[in-house]
């Protein structure tokens, strides 16, 4: 009897297939559908407690009926972000590419593990193809790389990559055995650096951060300063982080300089291109990433600009064997190397730090199949011509003052001068004031939940909104509302 209770509650029966279709018609409905129109909105949103009372969140002892489940999944999508939505551009991930979706509800389906290609013998082949492709994105005739779990994760495999490169033994003795180790990044580089060094054992105030110009972009001349500095303290510098794209301002560093400073020193220099990477795909803006093909390692995140499902991370490094070097514990109830029906070195777990790890590969994969290097190039091309035609749109306004020189990547930076503040002198209490204005038009904007922008301040500016386009669906028309309607927010003010 337990037996077949158990086969009726994990079968494909009748009521849960009917389940499955309503949740996949009520995803396509109220996710897909609504989230492409401009009309509807971007977030139903809630405080806390009040969202806590219109979700029954409590889990109980006994089941629930499919239709009190289909409720729930209801009330989920209604008061949740809609990151497909053309209006949404509060985070450098935007839209949804349904040919990612799709690879990603078969991945998911099959539900198995990128450890083994026993286990996952399609997936292992995909990854392997997408990390030959990236690789000849950047110029590199071969190399190594993987998946994983977005890109702070392998952020750190740059750094470890870097450290066993230069002290292997380390990853034996640990860090109580080696020298002083110091990594370099930009002031305006991403927090997963500093992170990273902390969780590696490294330190983060081993961490040395280098001056940027104006645009945001990490000096040369300083990183050389900065090296030279750190050695002459006793400290050994091993590894540089460059980044294309960053977080706040979009700038991409200049990395055919940052390598010669890399190349005299003797140091590796990994790229975080998380945000900027999709460049690479199109012939009018990789100039952004010219020395690229330089580096040692590099990160790119195609759930960012490209509009890949979370979470689509991909590092690539021209180091063969060096993953595998660094991370690998050799479990043998997984790693077998007397294997008869295929060859072991398909085995890929090893390279990874992790031991489960999802199948991400056939998303980006079958959206690479379905639109071509020159599909996602197209993406590209299009939303940097949005951020152009906003940036020219603000620049002539009287009532909005850029942060930026021109954009950066796609993120366009600026301050909204509400009417009270048209007109008074630059000064502390100009900026004490204008410090004020975005967190209230941005409090008033999720309210009302027609569109999401960011805003934040940066050392020694106030705050300010930070635009940032990656949606191939939002148009030149969203854009002139966006406008309006932070106009109209900020009217009163």
């Amino acid at each position: 009897m337990a037996g077949t209770a158990v086969k009726q509650i994990r079968g494909l029966s009748p009521s849960v297939n009917k389940f499955l279709h309503d949740v996949f018609d009520t995803v396509l409905e109220d996710v897909l559908k609504k989230s492409a129109s401009a009309g509807s909105k971007v977030i139903d949103f809630l405080p806390p407690a009040e969202l806590s009372k219109r979700i029954d969140l409590e889990l109980r002892d006994d089941p629930e009926p499919h239709e009190s489940l289909l409720d729930h999944c209801k009330k989920t999508i209604q008061h949740s972000v809609k990151t497909g939505h053309p209006m949404f551009l509060n985070q450098l991930y935007q839209g949804l590419d349904p040919y990612g979706l799709a690879g990603q509800l078969v991945s998911d389906s099959l539900n198995t593990n990128l450890h083994t290609y026993e286990a996952a013998p399609v997936f292992v082949l995909m990854e392997q193809e997408v990390v030959r492709k990236v690789c000849s994105l950047i110029g590199w005739s071969a190399g190594d790389g993987l998946m994983g779990a977005g890109g702070s994760l392998l952020n750190m495999y740059g750094i470890n990559l870097a450290r066993h490169r230069y002290f292997p033994d380390l990853k034996k003795t640990g860090m109580h055995s080696g020298p002083r180790l110091v990594l370099l990044t930009s002031e305006e580089s991403h927090y997963s650096m500093t992170k990273g060094a902390g969780f590696l054992g490294i330190g983060t105030d081993n961490v040395i951060k280098v001056k940027c110009d104006e645009r945001g972009q990490m000096l040369p001349k300083e990183l050389d300063k900065a090296i030279e500095d750190a050695k002459s303290q006793g400290s050994v510098p091993f590894f540089v982080n460059a980044t294309s794209g960053t977080t706040v301002t979009g700038g991409y560093d200049p990395l055919g300089a940052i390598a010669d400073v890399c190349q005299k020193h003797r140091l590796w220099l990994h790229v975080d291109a998380a945000w900027g990477g999709a460049v690479l795909t199109s012939r009018r803006h990789r100039g952004l990433m010219s020395g690229v093909d330089r580096a040692d390692s590099l990160l790119w995140n195609p759930h960012k600009m490209l509009s890949l499902p979370l979470q689509c991370s991909v590092f690539v490094t021209r180091e063969q064997g060096l993953l595998k070097a660094a991370h690998a514990s050799g479990a043998t109830y997984l790693f077998q190397k007397d294997k008869i029906s295929y060859d072991a070195s398909y085995d890929v777990g090893d390279k990874s730090i992790q031991c489960g790890r999802k199948t991400d590969p056939m998303k980006l994969w079958l959206s690479w199949k379905a639109h071509g290097t020159r599909g996602f190039e197209q993406h590209v091309d299009y939303v940097f011509e949005l951020a152009q035609y906003v940036y020219d749109k603000l620049s002539n306004r009287n009532d909005f003052k850029m942060v930026l020189p021109g954009p950066n990547c796609t993120n366009v930076c600026f301050w909204y001068i509400p009417p009270s503040l048209q007109g008074v002198p630059e000064g502390p209490e100009f900026t004490q004031k204008l410090d004020q204005v975005a967190p209230v038009i941005k409090d008033r904007m999720t309210k009302k939940g027609n569109m999401m922008v960011q805003y934040q301040p940066l050392e020694g500016v106030p705050n300010f909104f930070r635009l940032v386009l990656a949606n191939c669906e939002t148009t030149r028309q969203d854009l002139d509302f966006l406008v309006e309607e932070i106009e109209r927010l900020g009217a009163d003010l």
